[in-house]
């Protein structure tokens, strides 16, 4: 383990020690003084509650999918189905019955014990599994449907029960049923075994979504210890339990949101490597090579003055190369202002004489950061086909608003071409798409003999 990788580890230990020591004191204070345990009877506020748990539970079962169906890992599709279960068993149990003003009936609330323990359940052995499935999609819509059937399932055996089953206590102070007891700890021991469950993944694969899921089912595992201690547990009141299982799905929508960033930050850089891969190899590895044949030459005693000075140049050409491809990331990769970065680019791009280039930033002009790193790569993949490409010798690059659009226009008096004779090549394809990952567009007008003009438009 790395020192940073200990430091991290370490520093989420101790709060998560610190977090289960105060939620563990603040439930023995509970317990201690039963004058504290209030329960409200607040049939609004407990309906509220419960909505917002549904929509939280719906959405990490959403952001879990999506995980799920990238990467197809089995843990995915476990909390998936355990969300999902958490989210429709809420819905259909707790919700629907109480819409039209009339009380939760006994059938309805031991439906939605169970559906809470088979979501639980699910939500516990997540940790545990390695595998990997190959058909995620057909995978994710198996779950859903056994979630239903399942949910299903319940809501029928509650009916069975019917009257066998004992009615939950309506006043303050009243015993609860030994079977919701037994349900209620249960549930704890399944929050018990996520939370270590989570604690463990996490420990082995430092993956940021297992310190955020630790952290929920620690919350989960103290507000279920609530609703064990708590003397009423109708569906009418609300008990500090209701806020602790709230604050729970919240901790779990950021983690899973970050989870999903995350993927979208690496498929990027996995992109960018591509597009540096790209480069290195039409670019670098070209004048690489004739270094090398270069070499070769003077080992064999050709044209040695006329050789060597082909080398210099050819070493040259390499090394400003490699200087410019280092320049790119370092500026595009958010550790200078985008002004900053693209003048600095441009007076690299310009210094030894070959183009000159007029930049322009009109004053006040904003870029969201998405669009700043994109901005940055055509005007670099433009002025390097204007370069390289068009043998230009003048270039202007303005950013801008015109008529109420937001302009990006990149215009040479290099060689140009014909739009209809000449299919785009991939530099000119690899700006389109940038262009439409911000939600812009990229129009190209080029005469030949007279030059080259790009001109992206960005969204509004």
């Amino acid at each position: 383990m790395r020192r940073e990788e200990r430091d991290d580890y370490y520093a989420w230990l101790w709060g998560e020690v610190l977090l289960i020591g105060l939620l563990g004191a603040g439930l023995t204070l509970f317990v201690a003084y039963p004058s504290l345990r209030n329960t409200y009877s607040l049939p609004q506020v407990r309906l509220v509650l419960d909505t917002a748990v549904t929509l939280a539970a719906a959405l990490v079962a959403v952001l879990a999918g999506v995980r799920f169906s990238v990467e197809g890992r089995r843990l995915d599709l476990l909390l998936c189905g355990g969300f999902a279960t958490a989210a429709a068993g809420t819905l259909a149990f707790s919700i629907a019955p109480v819409l039209d003003g009339e009380s939760l009936h006994r059938t309805e609330f031991w439906a939605g014990v169970g559906a809470r323990l088979l979501a639980s359940l699910l939500i516990a052995a997540a940790p545990f599994t390695r595998r990997r499935v190959n058909a995620p999609g057909r995978a994710l819509w198996e779950m859903l449907l056994a979630v239903a059937i399942l949910l299903g399932l319940i809501w029928g055996l509650s009916q069975e029960a019917g009257t066998s089953l004992p009615p939950v206590a309506e006043r303050v102070g009243a015993d609860q049923p030994f079977q919701l007891m037994g349900a209620l700890a249960v549930q704890s021991l399944l929050s018990l075994v996520a939370m270590v469950g989570w604690g463990l993944r996490f420990r082995a694969h430092r993956n940021d979504l297992d310190r955020w899921l630790c952290l929920a089912a620690t919350l989960a595992l103290f507000a279920e210890l609530h609703y064990v201690f708590t003397p009423l547990l109708s569906p009418r009141y609300v008990s500090q339990g209701d806020f602790l299982r709230l604050l729970s799905y919240s901790v779990l929508l950021v983690g899973v949101w970050r989870a999903i960033r995350f993927a979208e930050f690496g498929r990027a850089v996995a992109e960018e490597r591509a597009r540096v891969a790209r480069e290195i190899h039409d670019g670098l590895a070209q004048y690489l090579f004739a270094v090398s044949t270069h070499a070769t030459m003077l080992e064999n005693g050709t044209g040695h003055a006329q050789t060597l000075a082909q080398l210099k140049e050819a070493a040259a050409a390499a090394q400003q190369e490699a200087r410019f491809a280092v320049l790119a990331l370092s500026s595009a990769g958010g550790s200078a202002p985008f002004d900053s970065a693209l003048r600095r680019y441009v007076d690299f791009l310009t210094a030894d004489g070959q183009l000159e280039v007029d930049l322009e930033l009109e004053e006040g002009i904003r870029l969201a950061p998405d669009e700043q790193i994109e901005v940055f790569r055509i005007v670099q993949e433009g002025l390097a086909n204007a370069r390289k490409h068009a043998g230009a010798r003048r270039a202007e690059v303005r950013i801008g608003e015109r008529d109420g659009e937001r302009l990006v226009t990149v215009v040479d008096d290099g060689a140009g071409f014909d739009e209809a004779e000449i299919a785009p090549g991939q530099g000119l394809k690899n700006m389109r798409a940038r262009a439409a990952s911000i939600g812009g567009g990229l129009r190209v007008q080029s005469v030949p003999g007279r030059g080259t003009a790009l001109v992206v438009v960005l969204r509004a």
